[in-house]
């Protein structure tokens, strides 16, 4: 199934529902970062969890930034997403591997930590981007995601997210939101029932490794409660847009000493991207007329 995203409406508005397939873009991930097994759990999540936030924003280029920071061995997790369908991210110790949790699961919360902050800004593409700040709860990410919409955003949410990853890689990565509109938060038997038939789903990505889709997980929770498939799937892929140009302006900013040095000691200079791990690399002919770039502007 190719990486998407859909929405729906039930209950007569009165629930969201957004659900994202993310298994190809979560495996370019896992390559392009040489992630571990529970480091691919935690990255997979959090972008799945980025882009069914970042679902609900208005400007195509809006964008969501989430960043986990627990004190857990994997230090922080950092993803941007966007409405259009782009994420990106990267974990600050990619090769952190940890034994099974109880439950014979990834052990993503002991990987996190529990003790620590999520952060999540949204940038609607103009004017100052609106930030908040939760504690984490469990650092499992499904959970601490929740926390924030419920404290941050005041709205009752359901978030499922999941990732399988074994030897050949991610076999099924993605997530689901459910979300009870301002209008029918009152009515609390709709709540109750909602929880309870999230509460009944052993995960999310069993769903999708038995072969369901996103429109059948969502008709065999919804089906009954006057579930409405909107027309548009958006697709979804994995995509930094940082460039040889952006290296060789951050270079330009180091100014005139430095880029000297550069050239003197090194022979060239060298740059990889957090998020996507691309690297860049500028030869002596590149600084050289960066020098000389500099120069002029400095005499004019």
């Amino acid at each position: 199934m190719a990486d998407q995203l859909i929405r729906a409406t039930a209950a007569d508005g009165g629930i969201r529902a957004v659900g994202v397939v993310t298994t190809r873009l979560t495996e370019e991930a896992r390559k392009r970062h040489q992630l571990s097994y529970v480091a691919t759990a935690a990255l997979g999540r959090t972008m799945a969890a980025g882009l069914l936030l970042a679902s609900s924003m208005k400007s195509n280029e809006s964008r969501v930034n989430i960043r986990v920071k627990g004190n857990g061995p994997l230090g922080g997790v950092l993803v941007d997403a966007g409405l259009d369908g782009t994420v990106r991210g990267y974990v600050d110790n990619p090769d952190v591997e940890l034994p099974p949790n109880q439950r014979g699961k990834l052990d993503v919360g002991g990987a996190v930590g529990s003790d620590g902050y999520l952060y999540v800004v949204r940038d609607v593409g103009y004017g100052y981007p609106y930030s908040s700040t939760v504690e984490l709860i469990s650092g499992e990410i499904g959970d601490d995601v929740s926390h924030y919409l419920v404290n941050s955003e005041q709205t009752p949410s359901a978030l499922l997210l999941g990732v399988f990853v074994g030897s050949e890689g991610v076999t099924a990565s993605g997530g689901l939101l459910l979300q009870v509109m301002p209008k029918a938060a009152r009515d609390e038997a709709l709540v109750a029932t909602l929880e309870s038939r999230v509460g009944s789903l052993s995960g999310f990505t069993p769903l999708l490794k038995a072969g369901k889709s996103l429109p059948e997980i969502l008709e065999d929770l919804l089906g009954d409660m006057s579930l409405t498939l909107l027309p548009e799937t958006r697709m979804l892929r994995f995509h930094c847009g940082c460039s040889f140009d952006r290296m060789i302006g951050a270079l330009k900013m180091l100014g005139e000493a430095e880029l000297q040095d550069m050239l003197e000691q090194d022979r060239g200079a060298e740059a990889t991207c957090h998020f996507c791990a691309e690297v860049y690399r500028a030869t002596e002919a590149d600084l050289e007329r960066l020098l000389s770039d500099l120069r002029t502007e400095s005499q004019s």
